[in-house]
C-alpha cells in the first residue's frame, strides 16, 4: 500500500527516523514491516522495525544509511508529503508473546536495534509481567544514542523498576560504559550497572542489533547456563535476524 511521510528526524549523517501515515493491519510490539520505493522499473523493499507501539500513530521507523545501498539513502532523502510503499502486515517473533516466565527482562540493542524495544516498552505488558527491566543501548558515538527523550520518559515513569545502560565504544563519556556489550558482560560491568545479574531462572533476554553482537552475546549467555528460546522448548534468549 502507499503511505505518506509526515515527519523525519535526522539523528546523524547515517541515522534517520521516518514518521509515516499508513493504515496497516494490527501488529505486536517488536515486529517489523517492509518499506519500499519504486526505483526505475523495480520495487525495492526492506524490513524495518516499528518504533511506535500498537495503536500509536504515525508509524515510525529508524534505520541506518547503507553506503551505496539501493534503498536506505533514498528513504533518508524523503520529506513530509512524499509517498512511500508500506507492506500491509508486520512480521517477526521478537515479541513478548513468544516469551514465558522470568522475573527480569533484558533488552540488548546496538544501533537501530533499539527500535523494537521502544515499541515494547511503550506498552503495558512488560511492566505487568516483569519485576525489573534493563534496556541496554550500544553505539559507536554519543550522538548515535537515539531516542534519549523517550528513554528518559520511561525512566521517569518506572524509575524503581527500570535500568537504562548506555555503551559507547569510540569515544570517552562520563555516563556510558566503554566498549561493546559482550565485553561489558565478560567483565561484569553490565550487571553491576543494571543492579541485577543474568540467571537461567530469572532472566529473559531479547537481542537486536548487528550480527556479531548477537553471536557473541548468545555464546556468553549460553556459557552461563541460559538457553535459546524456541517454540518447542522455551528458553531465555530471543533474537531477531532480518539483516
Amino acid at each position: 500500500m502507499q503511505g505518506r511521510v509526515v515527519g523525519k528526524t535526522v539523528w546523524t549523517e547515517r541515522l534517520v527516523s521516518l514518521q509515516v501515515d499508513a493504515g496497516i493491519a494490527p501488529f505486536e510490539a517488536g515486529q517489523f514491516i517492509k518499506l519500499g520505493l519504486e526505483i526505475g522499473a523495480e520495487t525495492v523493499g526492506r524490513p524495518y522495525s516499528l518504533v511506535n507501539a500498537p495503536g500509536e500513530h504515525p508509524l515510525e521507523f529508524c534505520f541506518s544509511i547503507v553506503p551505496d545501498g539501493p534503498l536506505s539513502g533514498r528513504l533518508a532523502a524523503l520529506n513530509a508529503g512524499d509517498p512511500v510503499l508500506v507492506a500491509s502486515h508486520a512480521s517477526g517473533f521478537l515479541v513478548l508473546g513468544e516469551i514465558t516466565g522470568g522475573r527480569h527482562l533484558w533488552l540488548l540493542a546496538t544501533g537501530t536495534g533499539i527500535g523494537p524495544f521502544l515499541s515494547i516498552l511503550k506498552t503495558a505488558e512488560p511492566w505487568q509481567r516483569f519485576e525489573r527491566i534493563v534496556l541496554v543501548q550500544a553505539a559507536r558515538l554519543t550522538s548515535e544514542l537515539m531516542y534519549r527523550d523517550t528513554i528518559d520518559g520511561l525512566k521517569a515513569l518506572h524509575a524503581d523498576r527500570f535500568a537504562f545502560v548506555p555503551l559507547v565504544s569510540r569515544e570517552s563519556t562520563d555516563f556510558a560504559l566503554p566498549g561493546r556489550i559482550p565485553l561489558a558482560i565478560e567483565n561484569g560491568q553490565l550487571e553491576a550497572r543494571a543492579g541485577i545479574g543474568f540467571s537461567a531462572a530469572d532472566s529473559r533476554v531479547m537481542l537486536c542489533g548487528n550480527p556479531q553482537m548477537l553471536k557473541d552475546v548468545q555464546q556468553l549467555l549460553i556459557e552461563r547456563g541460559l538457553r535459546k528460546n524456541r517454540r518447542s522448548e522455551p528458553g531465555n534468549i530471543s533474537v531477531e535476524r532480518y539483516w
